[in-house]
Protein backbone atom coordinates (compact mmCIF):
# COMPACT_ATOMS: atom_id res chain seq x y z
CA UNK A 1 0.00 0.00 0.00
CA UNK A 2 1.46 3.49 -1.05
CA UNK A 3 2.21 6.26 1.23
CA UNK A 4 -0.61 8.88 1.27
CA UNK A 5 -0.28 12.22 -0.37
CA UNK A 6 0.53 14.70 2.60
CA UNK A 7 -1.33 18.03 2.40
CA UNK A 8 0.68 21.55 1.62
CA UNK A 9 -0.35 23.20 4.64
CA UNK A 10 0.83 24.39 8.36
CA UNK A 11 1.34 20.92 10.72
CA UNK A 12 -0.33 21.79 13.73
CA UNK A 13 1.57 19.70 15.80
CA UNK A 14 4.73 20.92 16.97
CA UNK A 15 6.41 17.27 17.29
CA UNK A 16 5.85 16.46 13.85
CA UNK A 17 5.71 19.90 12.43
CA UNK A 18 9.95 19.87 14.16
CA UNK A 19 10.27 16.56 12.31
CA UNK A 20 9.13 17.01 9.45
CA UNK A 21 11.67 20.25 9.07
CA UNK A 22 14.37 18.33 10.49
CA UNK A 23 14.28 15.73 7.00
CA UNK A 24 12.78 18.43 4.47
CA UNK A 25 15.99 20.76 5.64
CA UNK A 26 18.40 17.63 5.22
CA UNK A 27 17.16 16.79 1.92
CA UNK A 28 16.75 20.42 0.58
CA UNK A 29 20.78 20.97 1.78
CA UNK A 30 21.51 17.47 -0.06
CA UNK A 31 19.62 18.60 -3.06
CA UNK A 32 21.40 22.10 -3.35
CA UNK A 33 25.36 20.46 -2.82
CA UNK A 34 24.27 18.01 -5.42
CA UNK A 35 23.28 20.71 -7.96
CA UNK A 36 26.21 22.65 -7.15
CA UNK A 37 28.81 19.88 -8.20
CA UNK A 38 26.59 18.29 -10.93
CA UNK A 39 26.06 21.53 -12.66
CA UNK A 40 29.13 23.79 -11.70
CA UNK A 41 26.58 25.81 -10.40
CA UNK A 42 26.90 28.44 -7.45
CA UNK A 43 24.51 28.10 -4.49
CA UNK A 44 23.86 29.88 -1.20
CA UNK A 45 20.88 28.44 0.80
CA UNK A 46 19.69 29.94 3.73
CA UNK A 47 17.04 28.87 6.36
CA UNK A 48 15.88 30.11 9.73
CA UNK A 49 13.36 28.26 11.82
CA UNK A 50 10.72 28.87 13.37
CA UNK A 51 12.50 29.08 16.40
CA UNK A 52 14.66 31.64 14.20
CA UNK A 53 17.95 29.34 14.41
CA UNK A 54 19.62 29.49 10.98
CA UNK A 55 20.65 26.78 8.38
CA UNK A 56 22.97 27.62 5.71
CA UNK A 57 25.05 25.96 2.34
CA UNK A 58 27.04 27.67 0.37
CA UNK A 59 29.03 26.37 -2.36
CA UNK A 60 31.77 29.24 -2.43
CA UNK A 61 31.07 31.70 0.45
CA UNK A 62 27.62 32.90 1.48
CA UNK A 63 29.09 36.72 1.15
CA UNK A 64 30.30 36.09 -2.35
CA UNK A 65 26.61 34.29 -2.87
CA UNK A 66 24.71 37.23 -1.59
CA UNK A 67 27.07 40.05 -3.17
CA UNK A 68 26.47 38.06 -6.84
CA UNK A 69 22.75 38.05 -5.92
CA UNK A 70 22.45 41.92 -4.85
CA UNK A 71 24.98 42.88 -7.86
CA UNK A 72 22.91 41.16 -10.55
CA UNK A 73 19.37 41.96 -8.74
CA UNK A 74 19.96 45.41 -9.27
CA UNK A 75 21.29 45.54 -12.70
CA UNK A 76 18.05 43.50 -13.86
CA UNK A 77 16.10 46.10 -11.57
CA UNK A 78 17.33 48.81 -13.96
CA UNK A 79 17.06 47.41 -17.08
CA UNK A 80 13.19 47.04 -15.97
CA UNK A 81 12.75 50.55 -14.93
CA UNK A 82 14.77 52.27 -17.55
CA UNK A 83 11.32 52.35 -19.39
CA UNK A 84 9.18 53.00 -15.93
CA UNK A 85 11.81 56.00 -14.83
CA UNK A 86 11.31 57.56 -18.25
CA UNK A 87 7.84 57.49 -17.88
CA UNK A 88 7.83 58.95 -14.22
CA UNK A 89 9.97 62.14 -15.04
CA UNK A 90 8.06 63.01 -17.87
CA UNK A 91 4.86 62.49 -15.27
CA UNK A 92 7.00 64.87 -13.14
CA UNK A 93 7.84 67.43 -15.87
CA UNK A 94 3.96 68.03 -16.55
CA UNK A 95 3.37 68.34 -13.17
CA UNK A 96 5.70 70.81 -12.39
CA UNK A 97 5.04 72.52 -15.50
CA UNK A 98 1.13 72.34 -14.29
CA UNK A 99 2.03 73.67 -11.37
CA UNK A 100 4.25 76.76 -12.83
CA UNK A 101 0.99 78.03 -14.42
CA UNK A 102 -1.17 78.12 -11.77
CA UNK A 103 1.69 80.15 -9.82
CA UNK A 104 1.77 82.20 -13.08
CA UNK A 105 -2.13 82.71 -12.93
CA UNK A 106 -1.98 83.50 -9.21
CA UNK A 107 0.75 85.94 -9.53
CA UNK A 108 -1.16 88.00 -12.31
CA UNK A 109 -4.06 88.11 -10.01
CA UNK A 110 -2.58 89.38 -7.02
CA UNK A 111 -1.14 92.34 -9.07
CA UNK A 112 -4.53 93.01 -10.42
CA UNK A 113 -4.36 91.62 -13.67
CA UNK A 114 -6.74 88.89 -15.37
CA UNK A 115 -9.63 89.44 -12.93
CA UNK A 116 -11.99 89.09 -15.58
CA UNK A 117 -14.61 86.16 -15.04
CA UNK A 118 -13.51 86.00 -11.51
CA UNK A 119 -16.82 85.75 -9.07
CA UNK A 120 -17.14 88.38 -6.30
CA UNK A 121 -16.69 85.42 -3.75
CA UNK A 122 -13.27 85.20 -5.81
CA UNK A 123 -12.90 88.88 -5.36
CA UNK A 124 -13.25 88.79 -1.66
CA UNK A 125 -10.56 85.78 -1.28
CA UNK A 126 -8.20 87.53 -3.34
CA UNK A 127 -8.50 90.70 -1.46
CA UNK A 128 -8.73 89.07 1.93
CA UNK A 129 -4.87 86.89 0.55
CA UNK A 130 -3.81 90.23 -0.13
CA UNK A 131 -4.76 92.15 3.50
CA UNK A 132 -2.90 88.94 5.14
CA UNK A 133 0.21 89.35 3.20
CA UNK A 134 0.28 93.44 3.88
CA UNK A 135 0.27 92.54 7.84
CA UNK A 136 2.83 90.03 7.50
CA UNK A 137 4.91 92.65 5.54
CA UNK A 138 4.33 95.46 8.29
CA UNK A 139 5.21 92.77 10.84
CA UNK A 140 8.15 92.12 9.56
CA UNK A 141 9.53 95.45 9.37
CA UNK A 142 8.07 96.38 12.58
CA UNK A 143 10.14 93.75 14.09
CA UNK A 144 13.55 94.91 11.33
CA UNK A 145 12.56 98.17 12.90
CA UNK A 146 12.62 98.01 16.46
CA UNK A 147 15.99 95.60 16.06
CA UNK A 148 17.51 98.26 14.54
CA UNK A 149 16.84 100.68 17.43
CA UNK A 150 17.07 98.22 20.16
CA UNK A 151 20.71 98.20 18.25
CA UNK A 152 21.35 101.63 18.29
CA UNK A 153 20.13 102.18 22.27
CA UNK A 154 22.83 99.44 23.09
CA UNK A 155 25.66 101.53 20.76
CA UNK A 156 24.51 104.89 22.33
CA UNK A 157 24.81 103.47 26.10
CA UNK A 158 28.03 102.01 25.78
CA UNK A 159 28.63 105.52 24.02
CA UNK A 160 27.98 107.28 27.10
CA UNK A 161 29.71 104.41 29.50
CA UNK A 162 32.86 105.65 27.74
CA UNK A 163 31.62 108.98 27.77
CA UNK A 164 31.40 108.86 31.96
CA UNK A 165 35.32 106.77 32.19
CA UNK A 166 36.85 109.78 30.12
CA UNK A 167 35.26 112.33 32.19
CA UNK A 168 36.95 110.21 35.43
CA UNK A 169 40.09 109.96 34.06
CA UNK A 170 39.92 113.52 32.63
CA UNK A 171 39.24 114.60 36.39
CA UNK A 172 41.84 112.29 37.89
CA UNK A 173 44.53 113.86 35.69
CA UNK A 174 43.30 117.30 36.98
CA UNK A 175 43.60 116.36 40.69
CA UNK A 176 47.03 114.56 39.94
CA UNK A 177 48.24 117.99 38.12
CA UNK A 178 47.31 119.87 41.20
CA UNK A 179 49.04 117.52 43.20
CA UNK A 180 52.34 117.97 41.23
CA UNK A 181 51.72 121.87 41.31
CA UNK A 182 51.62 121.89 44.98
CA UNK A 183 54.59 119.90 45.07
CA UNK A 184 56.91 122.26 42.95
CA UNK A 185 55.27 125.60 43.93
CA UNK A 186 54.32 125.08 47.52
CA UNK A 187 51.16 125.22 49.06
CA UNK A 188 49.84 128.02 47.70
CA UNK A 189 46.13 129.10 46.36
CA UNK A 190 45.55 126.74 43.91
CA UNK A 191 42.85 128.32 42.20
CA UNK A 192 45.60 131.30 40.99
CA UNK A 193 47.40 128.32 38.72
CA UNK A 194 45.44 128.75 35.90
CA UNK A 195 46.60 132.38 35.35
CA UNK A 196 50.33 131.52 35.70
CA UNK A 197 50.52 128.96 32.55
CA UNK A 198 50.83 125.84 34.52
CA UNK A 199 47.29 124.73 33.56
CA UNK A 200 46.87 126.68 29.90
CA UNK A 201 47.36 124.20 28.31
CA UNK A 202 44.71 121.64 30.43
CA UNK A 203 41.77 120.24 29.25
CA UNK A 204 38.19 121.61 30.40
CA UNK A 205 35.17 119.33 30.84
CA UNK A 206 32.09 120.42 30.64
CA UNK A 207 28.03 119.45 31.48
CA UNK A 208 27.68 116.92 34.96
CA UNK A 209 29.57 113.76 35.30
CA UNK A 210 26.74 111.66 33.83
CA UNK A 211 25.44 113.82 30.86
CA UNK A 212 27.27 114.39 27.76
CA UNK A 213 31.02 114.95 27.58
CA UNK A 214 32.18 118.06 25.95
CA UNK A 215 36.08 118.15 25.61
CA UNK A 216 37.70 121.52 24.17
CA UNK A 217 41.16 123.21 24.38
CA UNK A 218 41.60 126.19 26.84
CA UNK A 219 43.65 129.07 25.42
CA UNK A 220 46.89 129.96 26.82
CA UNK A 221 47.38 133.12 28.91
CA UNK A 222 49.91 135.00 27.50
CA UNK A 223 53.12 135.59 30.19
CA UNK A 224 54.88 138.65 30.53
CA UNK A 225 58.54 138.55 30.99
CA UNK A 226 60.74 139.76 33.90
CA UNK A 227 61.71 142.63 31.87
CA UNK A 228 58.40 143.86 30.63
CA UNK A 229 57.96 143.99 34.31
CA UNK A 230 60.55 145.52 35.41
CA UNK A 231 59.27 148.71 32.92
CA UNK A 232 55.75 148.61 33.80
CA UNK A 233 57.59 148.75 37.42
CA UNK A 234 59.92 151.97 36.19
CA UNK A 235 57.01 153.73 34.68
CA UNK A 236 54.72 154.02 37.85
CA UNK A 237 56.97 155.11 40.08
CA UNK A 238 58.17 157.90 37.69
CA UNK A 239 54.71 158.56 37.48
CA UNK A 240 53.86 158.30 41.12
CA UNK A 241 57.31 160.79 41.60
CA UNK A 242 55.62 163.34 39.56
Amino acid sequence: MGRGKIAIKRIDNSTSRQVTFSKRRSGLLKKAKELAILCDAQVGVVIFSSTSKLHEYSSTSMKSVIERYNKTKEEHQQLLNQGSEIKFWQREAASLRQQLMELQENHRKLMGEGLYGLSVNDLQKLENQLEMSFRGVRMKKENALTEEIQEHSRKASLIHQENVELCKKVKLIEQENMELYRKAYGTKDVSASSGNGFFSYGLSVGGELDGPIQLQLSTPTPQKSNESRNNEMAVNLSISNN
